[in-house]
């Protein structure tokens, strides 16, 4: 469909609003509003537009397992949100000194990326396409 012009959002369930708004904001992302709605919902946005609708209704007796990246079975559905970024040293520098731990690297056909886990477990990868 020609009418699609991009990504409005990304909805990702959460446990605990003011764990996972503190890691999203360390991040860069600014808190908008929320809760609001009957699910309830906070949104976030990054300056270069990337939303994220956090859905503040996940159980509490839940673990960081994130099924559709760490069971053997692969299940379908949406498995992480990649953020393009135009320097991977400064980007894994950052999160460094931030205490969050890289779970995999990839170098493929120029481009490099990496993995981290947010506090529920949901997968963010930082893509730096090839040159």
């Amino acid at each position: 469909m020609k009418e699609i012009t991009r990504i409005n959002h990304v909805g990702l369930r959460v446990r605990d609003l003011a764990v996972t708004r503190e890691f999203y904001e360390n991040l860069g992302f600014k808190f908008l509003v929320g809760p609001v709605g009957p699910e309830p919902v906070a949104i976030m946005e990054h300056d270069s537009g990337v939303n994220l609708n956090l859905i503040l209704n996940a159980s509490e007796n839940t673990s960081e397992h994130n099924v559709l990246m760490d069971d053997e079975i692969k299940h379908p559905g949406y498995t992480h949100i990649a953020l393009e970024i135009t320097d991977i040293q400064a980007v894994e520098a950052r999160l460094g000194e931030l205490g969050i731990t890289v779970t995999e690297r990839v170098k493929f056909e120029g481009a490099e990326f990496f993995f981290i886990r947010d506090p529920d477990g949901n997968v963010i990868e930082f893509h730096k396409p090839a040159e």
